[in-house]
């Protein structure tokens, strides 16, 4: 090889090296909370990101044997190259070959160094933590692609690694943490608030913190704070509920104060449509109009609740203890109200159920 090529190859080893480690942080530092999006939308770069970021300890591998191949063959190719471009001016100074030499591992030593920790090592670095998502996305099919090829060599050293590992009785991890715990997330947001970095001033996103340390029972109204109608109400009577209480869905129970359902003022505006309205005003609510509630338990965290009342397309949901009674309702307005603050009923006159 000659002194050209030498240095050519050593362009191409400091490349290589630079792709394993923008690779290798990329993985650990991206989100999947911004890669999976594009994968679902079919991008095959973001499913096979998505591929390294839960196979994260063979990436590793297959980054750490590229890095320390690359990091041994740099030096053995750059130095005879650099060696030889050297030797002719200094040996025209006269310098004897013993100090020719050692003054040329010593240059050489010094330039590749400089160029494998710069542009090698940290370049690519700061890249991927700079742009992880951007990074994951452009390095990661490559770094699958060569996991793959030398997978028996990759699978040895990564058993090797883990059962190191073991013997410390410390559990490997497969996938790289691509989420932040609620604590993280809260002292995320209270310190950019403290920086001026975020503004909450309506309080959104320390109440969307809070809300996920909510039970239902911490939101859910009383049974014995509820405005009530019995099953024999009519459409008249509700028509007079809105009017006193102003509110725009009234709990149905039962003789024995049970609640068992719940109306919408829309359930009346369809009786009093057609001929035979005013009779339908004074007759009880059908039973078809009466909508069930969707049961949760007390100790049901808050966000699980909303997520039952979605599924069911229910507004409201009864509250059960653990013996099974109903001591309470839940009403989806209160839970949003955690979320974005007072929520206003558009038929509600004053406060007060």
């Amino acid at each position: 090889m000659n002194d050209w090529g030498g240095l050519a190859w050593l362009v191409v080893l400091l490349v290589a090296n630079a792709f394993f480690v923008g690779g290798e942080f990329a993985v650990i530092s991206a989100r999947r909370s911004q890669i999976e999006p594009r994968a679902e939308q079919g991008s095959r770069a973001a499913k096979t990101a998505l591929y390294a970021m839960e196979h994260a300890t063979l990436m590793l591998a297959t980054s750490q044997l590229g890095i320390t191949i690359c990091s041994l063959l740099i030096l053995n190719v750059s130095e005879p190259a650099i060696h030889h471009l050297l030797a002719v001016p200094l040996h025209a100074l006269g310098w004897p070959d013993g100090a020719v030499d050692a003054v040329s591992f010593t240059i050489a030593l010094l330039i590749v160094s400089f160029l494998h920790v710069v542009f090698g090592e940290m370049v690519p670095k700061n890249l991927a933590f700079s742009v992880p998502d951007r990074a994951v996305l452009l390095l990661a099919p490559p770094l699958v692609w060569v996991s793959k090829v030398f997978m028996p060599v990759i699978w040895v050293l990564n058993a090797a690694a883990n059962g190191v590992l073991k013997l410390f009785r410390v559990e490997p991890k497969n996938e790289a943490a691509s989420t932040f715990t609620l604590d993280e997330v809260a002292t995320i947001v209270s310190q950019s608030r403290r920086e001026g970095v975020l503004m909450d001033t309506a309080g959104t996103v320390t109440a969307a913190v809070e809300f996920t340390d909510k039970k239902a029972r911490d939101v859910a109204v009383p049974l014995s704070d509820l405005v009530t109608l019995p099953q024999s109400t009519t459409p008249d009577d509700i028509e007079k509920a809105v009017a006193r209480y102003g509110f725009s869905r009234y709990v149905i129970v039962d003789e024995d104060a049970a609640p068992i359902g719940y109306v919408h003022l829309k359930d009346i505006l369809r009786a009093s449509e057609g001929p035979d309205a005013e009779v339908k005003m004074v007759e009880p609510i059908p039973a078809k109009r009466i909508h069930h509630m969707v049961p949760v338990q007390e100790d049901t965290d808050l966000e699980d609740a909303l997520a039952v009342m979605r599924r069911a397309g229910r507004h409201l949901a009864k509250v059960r203890d653990a013996q099974g009674n109903t001591t309470a309702v839940l009403f989806l307005e209160d839970i949003l109200e955690e979320l974005v603050g007072e929520v206003q009923d558009a038929t509600r006159r004053f406060r007060g159920r």
